[in-house]
């Protein structure tokens, strides 16, 4: 962890680079341009970097980029096998400093599921980019104007299907040119991560002692939330 970030390396979903990202026999590489937004002379080892979404540590630093350690559990749960088996590029952000600016939305680098791109489309000042939970038990997160990180990048929800698995994006140039958004193409896999004051919520209003089912949800209604203070 660099001195001065959050512990377990909180982000912001705000790129700061793109990188390419490689397979090494003890995890993964990372190559950043020497003109990108992120200096690999300025990482320390043990920093936290979010790689397209997914929080990694700084085992190794070179000129150009640095190393982390990944286990096979990450890399089967993630895009990540897929992206470094092929040479792809990659969203990159440094840990969260707690002198820094919450520009984006709070974004742990621990993907929830994976996504899935079912179209994307060019409108008169954004990109509408439309996609869907690959498990539809994580569309409860997701409502109108909601927080997701989709690659590690902070998007707001612009609407989505009743069930949230569904549910699409406007991107504004900016953002459309400066990570791997403009790279993606229907079809193509990505990782997703729900907002976390969602998952915190539904935490807390969770009768105790049981888990996120059907039977679980049912039990919080409106005569629930009224007799506990809602």
């Amino acid at each position: 962890m660099a001195r001065g970030s959050t512990p377990y390396g909180m982000f912001t979903g705000l790129v700061q680079a793109i990188g390419r990202l490689e397979r090494c026999p003890a995890g993964v590489r990372v190559r950043i341009a020497a003109d990108a937004g992120l200096d690999p002379a300025g990482l320390t080892l043990g920093e936290s970097v979010a790689v397209d979404g997914v929080c990694l540590t700084v085992a190794q630093r070179f000129s150009d980029g640095f190393r982390a350690d990944v286990s096979e559990e990450t890399l089967s749960r993630s895009t990540l096998g897929a992206r470094a088996a092929l040479g792809g590029w990659v969203n990159l952000e440094p840990a969260l400093r707690l002198s820094d600016r919450l520009g984006g939305h709070l974004v742990s680098g621990h993907v929830d599921g994976g996504g899935t791109v079912l179209a994307i489309a060019r409108e008169a000042h954004a990109w509408r980019l439309e996609l869907a939970w690959d498990d539809p038990a994580y569309g409860r997160y997701i409502c109108e104007k909601a927080s997701v990180a989709v690659d590690g990048i902070s998007l707001t929800v612009a609407g989505c299907g009743g069930d949230g698995q569904q549910f699409w994006i406007a991107v504004i140039p900016h953002t459309w040119a400066s990570t791997t958004l403009a790279r993606r193409r229907v079809g193509d896999a990505v990782n997703l991560e729900a907002d976390l004051l969602a998952k915190y919520t539904e935490r807390l209003l969770r009768p105790a002692g049981t888990a996120p089912s059907e039977e679980a949800e049912a039990a919080i209604d409106a005569e629930w939330l009224a007799g506990h203070g809602w």
